[in-house]
């Protein structure tokens, strides 16, 4: 027999504050986090909205607008004349209310994110690009493997760091993130193995479906690479095809692997015959001295390491400039495959980035000093309010890595979007909802935001169950 839940009983089950606001979001985020936890299963039918808004006295209105949501987001599934019922999304999605999706406008403090603003160094790089932009005129306006002057830039870059790099073997790329997706497209096809940490940036994920790639995770220890064992062992009995790897102030963790575990990484790589794709888009982000290690394409003698960078965390991530470092004949593959995106990368930024590499070390520096700074705040302050935590202050990088104490994170991050926060779980992270008991906290806010959202989680956190009242155990009628 169908089960299915009176208007009464979801809202005993919901018991949510009456002065939350917007009403119909909190409804729509507390059904959400019910189902995730198992409080609610899945496909219960939900009472009819006219029967929750009498019960929860609102306005039909506003149980119509959480339901839209629900629907939106893959929690509700409805047919016409046959009610409504709970679902999960499809896993290939992120959801329609992910917070990465937010506008900058809704009020809210974004520690979901852990983009930092520009550097000062952006305008004075964006008028030497204006200068120098009209000597383009007279050309095509587009190289598909990006302008030489940043090229020469990119190379000159990788070889003082201790990797010799011609032009010939940097692509220039529309952001880290295409970078990702043209090197998962030349070398994926459905149903190969892809090798990822877990944690790891949660995009790869997204594109590793979106390939029909099958999808391995291997589990980052808390204290770092200092044992490969679950990433080449995983190497190993998965036969991946391509390993994706964040070596440098790893995202979400902030280890770095050091140059030893580099050396053994891409040895184990050759041995199997694996492409490692490492991305090194939080590589100049050491704030600790001595927090620097070779890039791994230093430890490489077969062209089996692909390196992608990015302009978006050291200077501004709204420049959506990237690139590929690899050999010359791969640099030839992907500039053909990504015709059919985009052909190049915007003239100007690229300009603009090639003046940012002149001053990159001054750039290095300010970074280091004012994430050092927001960084101790950001510890400091959890460590007064949040006492039971845990986290491994990293050495670089942009975010902390944080073990609650309990309950999870989804509760927490709903909590916290009604005081005014918005949060980044565990999960999405993790692969298959994995990692309930974490949360990022970035630290690329000015210190005095880190202080006034870390206040209010732990305001949430004071009212009752992540600021929904404790709720009566879950009995569908029959």
């Amino acid at each position: 027999m169908d089960r299915h839940l009176s208007g009464s009983q979801l809202a005993r089950l919901l018991a949510i504050d009456p002065d939350a606001r917007p009403y119909y979001r909190v409804l729509a985020r507390t059904v959400r986090s019910l189902v995730l936890d198992g409080r609610l299963p899945v496909r219960v039918r939900m009472p009819a909205e006219r029967h929750l808004a009498e019960a929860l006295s609102v306005s039909r209105t506003t149980v119509t607008s959480a339901y839209d949501l629900l629907r939106e987001q893959g929690y509700l599934e409805s047919r016409q004349g046959a009610g409504s019922w709970t679902a999960l999304p499809d896993a290939s999605s992120l959801g329609a209310d992910n917070p990465w999706l937010a506008g900058e406008d809704d009020g809210l403090l974004p520690l979901h994110s852990a983009a930092p603003s520009a550097t000062s160094a952006l305008p004075g790089a964006v008028a030497a690009a204006t200068d120098r932009y009209p000597r383009y005129a007279l050309g095509m306006g587009y190289d598909p493997v990006g302008i030489a002057p940043l090229r020469e830039a990119i190379a000159a870059r990788y070889t003082a760091r201790g990797v010799a790099t011609r032009p010939e073997q940097i692509l220039v790329t529309t952001g880290a993130q295409q970078a990702i997706h043209l090197v998962t497209t030349m070398l994926l096809s459905r149903g190969d193995p892809m090798l990822v940490e877990s944690p790891t940036y949660p995009h790869v994920l997204g594109l590793a479906r979106t390939r029909g790639a099958r999808i391995v995770p291997a589990g980052v220890p808390d204290e770092g690479w200092r044992d490969l064992d679950l990433l080449t062992s995983a190497m190993r009995q998965s036969a991946a095809r391509l390993v994706y790897v964040i070596p440098d102030f790893q995202n979400p963790t902030g280890h770095l692997m050091d140059d030893a575990a580099r050396a053994a990484l891409t040895a184990e790589a050759r041995r199997y015959g694996t492409t490692l794709v490492a991305d090194e888009s939080w590589g100049e982000l050491a704030i600790d001295e001595g927090a620097r290690a070779a890039p791994l394409a230093a430890f490489d003698t077969d062209g089996r390491v692909i390196t992608i960078g990015s302009a978006s965390k050291l200077w501004w991530g709204g420049l959506r400039i990237g690139w590929i470092r690899t050999t010359a004949a791969t640099v030839r593959r992907l500039a053909m495959l990504r015709a059919s995106v985009d052909i190049a990368s915007p003239l100007f930024e690229q300009l603009v980035v090639a003046a940012l590499f002149e001053g990159i070390e001054e750039s290095r520096a300010e970074r280091a000093r004012l994430l050092g700074v927001s960084r101790d705040v950001l510890a400091a302050e959890l460590a007064v309010r949040m006492p039971d935590w845990s986290f491994t202050t990293p050495r670089g990088g942009g975010s902390l890595w944080v073990r609650l104490s309990g309950p999870s994170a989804t509760a927490l991050v709903d909590a916290a979007a009604c005081h005014g926060v918005r949060l980044a779980p565990g999960q999405w992270f993790g692969v298959d909802g994995t990692l309930e008991g974490r949360l990022r906290l970035p630290f690329t806010q000015p210190p005095q935001v880190l202080v006034e959202a870390v206040r209010r989680i732990a305001e949430a956190r004071l009212r009752g169950a992540y600021g929904i009242r404790p709720a009566e155990p879950l009995t569908p009628s029959l």
